[in-house]
Formats: C-alpha cells, structure tokens, sequence
C-alpha cells in the first residue's frame, strides 16, 4: 500500500505543502487548554494578589499574540493573515479552562494557530504562577472544533468530555 505523505517530498525530505492553487476560504477553529494548580493559587488569582500581577489579562494577549506567529514555532506550519483571533480564560476550583479561537481566510486552516494560542496562554500563566506552585500542570490540549477547507467541520466528540467551542 502506497501512502502519500503531504510535507515529504520524493526523496523522503520535509517540505512545505504547496497550497498555491487552493482558493482561500473562511476557516475558523476552537482548542482548548486546562491548567491544574494549588486551591490557594486559585485564590490568589481571584483575589488578584499573585506576586507577578494580574496574569489573566496578560495570559489572553500573550496567546493572541501567539496565535498570531505560530508558522515561526511550528515547522513547516503556513503564516496566515489571521482576521480573528481571541483567547477566554475561566478560573474552576480545579484550575483554568482557556479556549482560543481563530479565524482567517486562507488556502489552509488555523487549527495549529488555534492550539498554540490555547498553550501560550496557558504556559504564561504557569510563568506567572510558579513562584507559588512548581507544581501545576498544562493538560488537555486539545482541537475543539474547526470549520472551513476540503476536509470540512470537525467536532470534538468525547464519550467524556463536554467541550464546544462557544455558542455552540
């Protein structure tokens, strides 16, 4: 069985897919993120009395501004002209939820700018947190949904999980 292997060229090298001849369309994509910490970090947060500052705030634009230079981490990712990009962060007894979406009209989707937002966001809000707890931990990274392209929707349908992207 012969496989096609997309960023492989002939000779077994990587290389970026050429998507030249692909119309752009409206894509759009939901991830998510949760990171685990200490009750009393979570008070702190609330109460904002953390040691760095108020990193809520500085986490969402850290993963917007991520979201946005993702084909500079991610080899071989395309760089899109994004024309959205947003990042919510929910604090929970357990942690914080973060969720990103993105969108863009491009030959190729933003999943990838979707899930780096989601994990920038959460390791700046490690960053700002470790003074208090070593100990927390960015889990769960995950592609919510996406829309848009050949490949069509994708919804996350976890048995376990009720994760949608919002107003869905």
């Amino acid at each position: 069985m012969t496989q096609d292997f997309t960023h492989w060229d002939d000779n077994g090298r990587s290389r970026m897919v050429d998507i030249t001849a692909k119309e752009p369309t409206v894509r759009r994509a939901w991830a998510a993120a949760f990171l685990r910490m200490a009750p009393d970090v979570i008070r702190h947060l609330q109460t904002r009395t953390l040691p760095k500052g108020e990193p809520l705030e500085v986490a969402r634009v850290a993963g917007i501004m991520a979201a946005k230079r993702t084909a500079e981490l991610i080899p071989l990712c395309h760089p899109l002209a994004l024309t959205f990009a947003d990042v919510q962060l929910e604090v929970t007894p357990a942690g914080i939820e973060i969720r990103s979406e993105v969108a863009c009209r491009e030959g190729t989707g933003v999943e990838m700018e979707a899930l780096t937002a989601a994990t920038v966001a959460g390791l700046t809000l490690y960053d700002m947190a470790k003074a208090m707890d070593k100990s927390m931990t960015l889990e769960n990274i995950r592609l919510l949904e996406k829309e848009g392209g050949r490949s069509g929707h994708y919804r996350r349908e976890d048995k376990d999980s009720v994760d949608r992207a919002p107003g869905t």
